[in-house]
């Protein structure tokens, strides 16, 4: 780990990270989201059960990944879903993205989730390459839409 990141910790998210994750994701995106993640964020902390966290470095975001149980659906017994997360490009590279997805895999490990599910665009290369690092493979899912 960097001499830079020695100070990094990864904490449980809070409502108060929303404005600081919108902006990452703003820059990540290079456009503002239509995500309220204020919203997310509130219903996370509700839920109780599910794991979200924010890394942070001297105090600020430098990272977020925020995840959900599903409770059943489609023949899936009980499960977990990656939803969002980010890197602040300054941090990207580092290994944050795979520290909070170590964290939320040893969450749901204590809890006894079998399978943790994302979906990542096609053309999202390095999205692709960063979950497979992770252990990540084809599900036996398509993700199907509808335009209304």
């Amino acid at each position: 780990m960097s001499e830079s990141l020695a100070n990094l910790i990864i904490r449980p998210i809070r409502v108060e990270d929303a404005d600081e994750i919108n902006r990452i994701h703003t820059m990540i995106m290079q456009d503002p989201p239509a995500t309220d993640f204020r919203r997310i964020v509130e219903a996370q902390l509700l839920r109780g059960e599910s794991a979200s966290f924010v890394a942070e470095i001297d105090g600020k975001i430098a990272g977020f990944m925020i995840s959900y149980i599903v409770y059943g659906g489609y023949g899936l017994e009980k499960s977990a879903w990656i939803a969002n997360l980010g890197v602040h490009p300054k941090w990207m590279g580092q290994g944050i993205g795979k520290l909070l997805a170590e964290e939320i895999i040893a969450f749901y490990n204590k809890k006894a989730i079998k399978y943790i599910f994302t979906s990542v665009r096609w053309d999202s290369a390095d999205l692709l390459s960063f979950f497979k690092t992770l252990g990540f493979d084809r599900s036996s899912f398509i993700n199907l839409r509808k335009e209304l």
